[in-house]
């Protein structure tokens, strides 16, 4: 038989959770399995994990796609993010408080990859430059370039699969008198040190993750006031003194912004905390996903299978309450069907699964209605392969009791500690007010877990 060859586009968490899948497949002792080439146009794995103090471009001129910033925690439940094959106690040696800074969260993704030698399929600084797909040979030619030859190069790919996410392409809306700010402005996505506003009054504006972890950062870090300015919908947490919202700025005069309660005030900064366009230049229209940031974007079978060409697979284009097991749940449905272990239905039996999904989605209009119909989705997706069991509706349940948690105290809910469906074991709490842990290094953190749990052991306390 031919081998079947397969372009992955990006090395970021649904990249690697594609090349994790076939890995598993080949130490299982499946044979056949098809050629596989990951295009990275970052020089390391990690894709938004990797931190860098870069904006705009890198130093090959590619636009910067990390928006992670120095002093970042985990703002939901690691418990909701563990590998089903690789726990955060197998990593680490021990049990770990449930909201990690990003040093502690990286060094865990990397763990599991360190265990297989999975990066021999990437080509590191190779963006692509363009797909394209010939309905006579059934191919895909992909163009890329490589910045390490400095040459541009073509294959062709019986199956194209885009990691590359989507939470990297800023979307920057334009206020009247923005031009004549004084101040910083900027957006999330180039957001890196909470210390750069270190006694300045900023504006935020958007009302969602990214607003609500900026703001609490920043206040964290000694930031004189924080405004977040919310377009619908307020967030509504009990924010201390020096946070506040408003409603939609209207405009600015100066330094000065102007609200649409009639309020006004001044500024020193402006952050646009206002979501991530679905960008993919390097593909034609035919092929391209256009959608919004939502649970179960159009035109895609099993929220994954391209449905005009089921050889283009779409990775992580999920709004997400679910991540990295979501990413694997679907990597391993995708590497089941590659490998012909069971075949995808005719468009119009795709396209009846597709609506009934999406039928279903719109009748939700809870965000604990949304966690259920993400892990009912996750839960599909597991039913049909091997991949390991990990208890999505419980990790469901920690998500429904995070979000009252951050409702009943937004500046301490990192305090909290939950149970781990692998393991059976509950986190020991952070051993300090999330407010009060200033370094946030691995070291750092994993020492005062350590501290925490074993008072009576003077020993350094160092991860397997």
């Amino acid at each position: 038989m031919t081998k079947k060859k397969i372009a992955i586009l990006g090395a970021g968490p649904s990249g690697l959770a594609q090349l994790r899948a076939f890995e598993a497949a080949r130490l299982a002792g499946v044979e056949n399995l098809p050629e596989i080439v990951c295009y990275e146009k970052q020089n390391a794995i990690g894709g938004m994990w990797n931190y860098t103090w870069r904006t705009g471009l890198d130093r090959n001129g590619e636009p910067v796609h990390g928006s992670m910033y120095r002093y970042l925690w985990s703002n939901g439940p690691k418990e909701c993010l563990e590998f089903a094959d690789y726990s955060f106690e197998e990593h680490f040696g021990q049990s770990i408080p449930s909201y990690p800074p990003r040093e502690v969260l990286k060094d865990y993704i990397m763990g599991r990859i360190d265990k297989q030698d999975i990066r021999k399929y990437i080509r590191f600084e190779c963006p692509v430059r363009w797909v394209t797909f010939d309905d006579n040979t059934k191919k895909f030619t992909v163009t890329v370039m490589n910045h390490k030859t400095k040459e541009q190069e073509t294959e062709e790919f019986d199956y194209v699969i885009v990691a590359t996410g989507h939470f990297s392409t800023p979307n920057m809306p334009y206020f009247e008198g923005l031009e004549e700010f004084p101040g910083r402005i900027m957006h999330a996505h180039d957001f890196r040190d909470a210390l750069e506003f270190k006694d300045k009054d900023i504006l935020l504006v958007g009302s969602s993750y990214s607003a609500e972890d900026i703001g609490t950062q920043c206040y964290k870090y000694g930031t004189k006031s924080v405004t977040i300015s919310y377009r619908s919908t307020a967030l509504g947490y009990a924010w201390p003194k020096g946070i506040t919202e408003k409603p939609l700025v209207t405009h600015f005069e100066g330094d000065i912004a102007y609200f649409s309660d009639g309020t006004s005030q001044c500024f020193d900064a402006i952050i646009m905390c206002t979501g991530y366009l679905f960008h993919f230049p390097f593909l034609p229209d035919e092929l391209r996903l256009q959608t919004h940031n939502c649970l179960y974007p159009a035109n895609l079978y099993k929220g994954i299978f391209w449905q005009p060409n089921p050889q283009l697979v779409y990775l992580g284009m999920q709004d997400q309450y679910f991540t990295f097991n979501m990413f694997d749940a679907q990597a391993w449905y995708v590497r089941d069907v590659i490998l012909d272990k069971f075949a995808l239905p005719e468009l119009a039996a795709r396209e009846a699964d597709e609506q009934k999904w999406l039928t279903e989605y719109a009748a939700v209009d809870s965000v604990s209605g949304h966690i259920d119909f993400q892990a009912k989705y996750i839960r599909d997706l597991t039913n049909a392969t091997d991949y390991p069991e990990f208890a999505v509706e419980k990790q469901g349940d920690i998500l429904k009791q995070w979000q009252k948690d951050k409702i009943a105290d937004i500046m301490g809910f990192r305090e909290k500690a939950y149970t781990s469906t692998l393991t059976n074991t509950l986190a020991p709490e952070l051993p300090e007010p999330w407010l009060e842990i200033l370094d946030d290094s691995l070291e750092h953190f994993l020492n005062l877990a350590f501290i925490k749990g074993q008072k009576s052991d003077n020993k350094s306390w160092t991860k397997k």
